[in-house]
């Protein structure tokens, strides 16, 4: 097949939950097809887009000057598009000079497919065209504004969270309805969409993990410690953490007063830093190259999310390396976990603390969800089965 692949945000560095697993689909689908690339995103130094010329046929990295992510500059970005009948998310990217490019690069080339990776780049998709498109979706993208807005107490974010949870809902459907299959991460994220789509038009993917670098490593394990692994630029990390911090941690403390937390993710805000700089027992570590050694030191792993959509990598890279975790059910939703087989899920702060109690007592316990998910990742959730299904479902696409 020849493909075309548009993705708005990048693709390298693979550090975001969104960017791991287009990275590893993409290539995998790269060793049996013909994969033409077309990115756009934030302008940023030692760019390593280039590099992606060895793995595909071809490479087109449009880098644009975007405001800095939270800053004032954005701000008053975000009001420009403000009245904008189309989300942020789209108007951030899909910007004049991205259109005029894919334009160009279609008036030369021909492909069997276009694939639109995450709604952001739905803007400037030919949709006119008769080459068949599938959008990718990682998330409901609505459900995430909508539990933002759920939970949000300042007034003005609550406003904004309201109207983009609208906007967003109203361009899913929108878009999802021009394309020619819909691919979710989730049977959940299905189900929400079957509300207004055909569901034969669906299909589900799941996510993976690579099971060869994520693998257990004996004897490094700290007593007492805890891990959280995310961008912290991604607000539903950022207020999973606050939550923790706030709710949750003085509970654990009652009884594990020796208890530790390393957050490990890039770029915290100033308002999470000055959060913890009042509390001694969470650390920030910021950007790091691995972070495997930070998950083999926790005695478990945390996802104590209340916004989200699609599914956590997060989740199934500490599964991989067999240990133990505690999650909320919007943490977890969308995976094939079992609550007490291999993963222990809890809703309240109450009920949270009490897991991770629980688990930071028993090792045995602790071993045992350990083993159980690494077990389930391992024979079921590798990424070149992962990418050989994507691939089965385009040519399904193509009637082959």
């Amino acid at each position: 097949m020849k493909i075309l692949w548009v993705k708005a945000g990048g693709l390298v560095p693979p550090d975001t939950g969104g960017k791991i697993r287009s990275y590893n689909i993409l290539r995998e689908l790269a060793r049996e097809h013909s994969v033409t690339f077309f990115s756009f995103y934030a302008a940023h130094p030692s760019d390593s887009h280039p590099t992606l010329k060895n793995f595909f046929e071809r490479v087109v990295c449009l880098p644009l000057s975007l405001p800095v992510p939270k800053s004032r500059a954005e701000i008053v970005d975000y009001g420009i598009r403000l009245l904008s009948s189309q989300p942020y998310l789209i108007t951030k990217y899909c910007r004049s000079q991205v259109n005029d490019e894919l334009r160009a690069l279609l008036q030369h080339e021909t492909y069997d497919v276009i694939v639109c990776d995450f709604l952001s780049p739905a803007g400037i998709i030919p949709w006119q065209s008769r080459t068949p498109k599938v959008v990718f979706t990682h998330n409901v993208e609505a459900v995430i504004w909508r539990r933002h807005y759920e939970v949000a107490t300042n007034p003005l974010w609550k406003a904004i969270s309201w109207w983009e949870w609208r906007k967003t809902a109203a361009a899913e459907k929108r878009y999802l309805r021009l394309a020619d299959r819909v691919l979710t991460v989730s049977d959940t994220d299905r189900d929400s969409f079957a509300t207004f789509l055909d569901p034969r038009k669906i299909t589900v993917i799941p996510t993976g993990v690579d099971v060869d670098y994520f693998q257990p490593l004996p004897g490094a394990e700290i007593p007492d410690s805890l891990v959280f692994t995310g961008s912290m630029d991604w607000l539903p990390n950022e207020d999973a953490i606050f939550y923790f911090v706030e709710a949750i941690l003085p509970l654990i403390k009652q009884q594990h007063p020796s208890v530790s937390l390393e957050v490990v993710g890039r770029n915290p805000s100033r308002k999470l830093e000055a959060l913890l700089e009042a509390e001694k027992s969470v650390r920030l570590t910021g950007w790091v190259e691995d972070i495997r050694p930070f998950l083999a030191r926790g005695s478990a792993c945390i996802v104590p999310l209340r916004i989200g959509g699609g599914t956590r990598l997060k989740i199934f890279e500490a599964m991989a390396m067999g240990k133990a975790v505690v999650s909320t059910t919007v943490g977890a939703e969308g995976l094939p976990v079992q609550n007490a087989e291999n993963i222990l899920l809890a809703d309240t702060p109450k009920d949270f603390a009490a897991s991770v109690v629980s688990l930071l007592r028993n090792s045995d316990q602790r071993r045992r969800l350990g083993a159980a998910a690494r077990r389930l990742v391992q024979e079921n959730y590798s990424w070149p089965k992962i990418a050989e299904s994507f691939s089965r479902v385009l040519q399904d696409v193509l009637g082959r």
